[in-house]
C-alpha cells in the first residue's frame, strides 16, 4: 500500500512539471514571436513592405516583389516602385525625402475605384514602405493557376509593348511623363547628356501641345544629330491623364513637300501657257485653273476659287456667251454632260464659235483617280489666217480656171498638185477624182495615150523631176483628134515645174510660141 503511494505521488509530481514546462516554452515562444513582429518574411496577413537602405532594396515580402515584376519601368527596384506608385500617389517621391523630418507619412490613392494606403516611415536610416488596402474594404484573392494564367498575359502584353517600333507613353493630369516603353525610353536616353542616368518622372520628348488641348492628332518634330524627324502624335483620354502615341510621319512629310514641290511647278507654268486650263477633281469640283483661263472667259477670280462643280463652271460660262449658243437650255444640258462623259473617256475635242466672233477651241482629257481636264485655246487668228488662205487659194483656182490654157503644177518630187479647168476638158483627166493618176510618170504615160508618138513626153518627165535651175522649153504635140498642141515647160520657185498646153484647131496655123500670159504665168 505504501508503495503505491509512493507511485502515485511521482506520477504527479511528473504531470505538474510537465504542465510547467509546456507553459513556459509557450511563453518563450511568445515572446519571441513577439520580439520577431517586425520581421516581414513572418507577416501573416501578406502585406507589400519594401525596405530600404537609400534607393538599394533590402528586403521585400513575395507580394512586394511581385508588384515590382508588374512595375512598367525597367532599372533599379527604387525606380520601379515609383513607375508603380508615381501615377497612383501624385508627388510621391517628394514626399518620401521629407521623412527624414517627419519620420512617418500616410497617403491615399487618388484612384476611388480601388483605393490604396502608403505608409513610410524611417526606423534606423532604413525606409519601410507598406503598401495595403484601407481597413473596411476586401482584396479579391486568386488561385495560384489564376495568377499564373495572368502573369503570363502581363508578360506577352509588355513584351508586345516594349518591343513596338514607335513610342508610346502615359501624361498624368499635370502633364508629367509617369510611363513610357522601350522605344520612348530609348530615344529619352539617347538625348541625355554624357554620364546622365534617367529620373523620375521621365523627360519630355514632346510639346504638351496635344494633350493639354485634347487634340486627337498633331506633326511634331524631334531634332538629333542635325536630322529632322516628323511624328504624327495621337492622344486617347485616360481618366484624368492621356495615353499617346508618335507615328513616324517622315515619309508623309516628304510626299507631301514633293506634292507641294510639284504643283508649284507645275502653277508657275500652267501660269505661263497662253492655253486656259480648268482641272476637275474626282467630285467635278474645280481643283486648279490657271490665269488664261481668267482671259478666256472672263470669269471672276473669286467665282473659281470658291471651287465650282462642273455644271456651275459651264453655266457661267453660257451666262456671259462663252459657249455656243444652243435652241434650248433642256438639250444645252444634255450635250454638257455628254461632254463630261466624252471627256473622261479621253474622246471630247470640239470647236467652238461664240457669239462674238472667237473661236476656243475646247479638248476634254481624263486624270488619274477620275479627275478631268478642260482646255479652252483661242484659234481665232488661226481661224481666220486660214479662212484668209483658203479664200487666197479659191482665188488662184479661180483665175487659173478662167485661163484659155490648160495648166498643170507639179512638186519637186513630180507630183501634180494643181490643175484648172482647161486642163481636164484637154486631157479628159480630172486629177481630183483620179488620185492614182497624180505623179508625172503616170501623166506622160496619160498624155502620151492621148497624142500622135512624140519624144516629148519623156523630155518632159526628165525635166519635172531634175533638180537645179532649168531653162524653160517648148514643144508641140499632136492629139489623136487632129488638134495640135504648144507645149511649154518652165521651173517654179521651190523646184515646182509648169506645164501649161495650149491646143488649136486642125485648120488653125499652130503657134510657135506661148502667149505672155503663159510666159509671165
Amino acid at each position: 500500500m505504501e508503495f503505491d503511494l509512493g507511485l502515485a505521488l511521482g506520477l504527479v509530481l511528473t504531470a505538474l512539471g510537465a504542465a510547467a514546462g509546456a507553459v513556459l516554452l509557450s511563453g518563450v515562444l511568445r515572446s519571441r514571436a513577439d520580439r520577431r513582429d517586425g520581421a516581414i518574411f513572418l507577416d501573416p496577413q501578406g502585406e507589400t513592405v519594401f525596405l530600404f537602405d537609400g534607393e538599394t532594396l533590402l528586403d521585400a515580402t513575395p507580394g512586394a516583389r511581385a508588384l515590382l515584376a508588374l512595375s512598367p519601368a525597367r532599372g533599379g527596384a527604387w525606380l520601379r516602385l515609383l513607375a508603380y506608385l508615381g501615377p497612383r500617389f501624385p508627388g510621391v517621391e517628394a514626399r518620401i525625402t521629407e521623412l527624414a523630418g517627419h519620420g512617418r507619412l500616410t497617403l491615399a490613392s487618388s484612384d476611388e475605384n480601388e483605393p490604396l494606403l502608403l505608409q513610410a516611415e524611417l526606423r534606423g536610416g532604413v525606409t519601410r514602405i507598406t503598401i495595403e488596402a484601407p481597413s473596411g474594404t476586401q482584396r479579391p484573392r486568386l488561385d495560384h493557376l489564376s495568377q499564373r494564367a495572368l502573369a503570363e498575359e502581363l508578360d506577352q502584353l509588355r513584351n508586345t509593348v516594349a518591343n513596338a517600333p514607335l513610342m508610346m507613353w502615359r501624361e498624368n493630369a499635370s502633364g508629367d511623363v509617369v510611363w513610357a516603353n522601350a522605344a520612348y525610353l530609348k530615344e529619352a536616353a539617347d538625348r541625355l547628356p554624357p554620364g546622365e542616368d534617367l529620373s523620375w518622372p521621365l523627360p519630355r520628348l514632346f510639346e504638351r501641345a496635344a494633350a493639354a488641348q485634347g487634340a486627337s492628332g498633331q506633326r511634331q518634330t524631334l531634332d538629333r544629330a542635325e536630322v529632322t524627324r516628323w511624328f504624327d502624335l495621337v492622344g486617347f483620354p485616360e481618366g484624368e491623364g492621356r495615353l499617346l502615341f508618335a507615328l513616324p510621319a517622315d515619309s508623309a512629310v516628304q510626299a507631301e513637300a514633293s506634292l507641294r514641290d510639284f504643283m508649284q511647278t507645275l502653277a508657275k507654268t500652267f501660269a505661263h501657257l497662253p492655253t486656259g486650263l480648268a482641272i476637275f477633281d474626282q467630285h467635278r469640283k474645280l481643283a486648279l485653273f490657271n490665269p488664261a483661263l481668267l482671259d478666256l472667259t472672263a470669269l471672276p477670280p473669286d467665282m473659281l476659287a470658291l471651287k465650282p462643280t462642273l455644271f456651275s463652271f459651264l453655266d457661267a460660262l453660257r451666262e456671259r456667251q462663252m459657249i455656243p449658243e444652243q435652241k434650248d437650255y433642256p438639250s444645252w444640258r444634255r450635250k454638257m454632260l455628254a461632254l463630261e462623259k466624252a471627256a473622261s473617256s479621253g474622246l471630247y475635242e470640239e470647236t467652238w464659235s461664240l457669239p462674238g466672233g472667237q473661236t476656243y477651241r475646247v479638248i476634254g482629257r481624263p486624270h488619274p483617280n477620275g479627275a478631268l481636264a478642260l482646255m479652252f485655246e483661242d484659234i481665232s487668228t488661226e481661224m481666220s489666217r486660214t479662212r484668209r488662205y483658203r479664200a487666197d487659194l479659191e482665188l488662184g483656182q479661180a483665175v487659173i480656171d478662167a485661163m484659155d490654157e490648160a495648166i498643170a503644177v507639179f512638186s519637186q518630187a513630180g507630183q501634180l498638185v494643181m490643175t484648172n479647168t482647161a486642163y481636164a476638158a484637154l486631157w479628159g483627166h480630172d486629177p481630183v477624182e483620179t488620185v492614182e493618176a497624180g505623179g508625172i510618170g503616170q501623166l506622160c504615160t496619160h498624155w502620151s495615150e492621148r497624142t500622135a508618138p512624140s519624144p516629148i513626153w519623156a523630155e518632159a518627165e526628165r525635166f519635172v523631176t531634175s533638180l537645179g535651175e532649168r531653162p524653160p522649153w517648148n514643144a508641140e504635140a499632136r492629139l489623136t483628134d487632129g488638134r495640135l498642141i504648144a507645149c511649154h515647160f518652165s521651173s517654179l520657185t521651190g523646184g515646182a515645174t509648169l506645164a501649161l498646153f495650149r491646143a488649136t484647131r486642125p485648120d488653125e496655123a499652130p503657134a510657135r510660141d506661148v502667149s505672155p500670159a503663159l510666159r509671165s504665168a
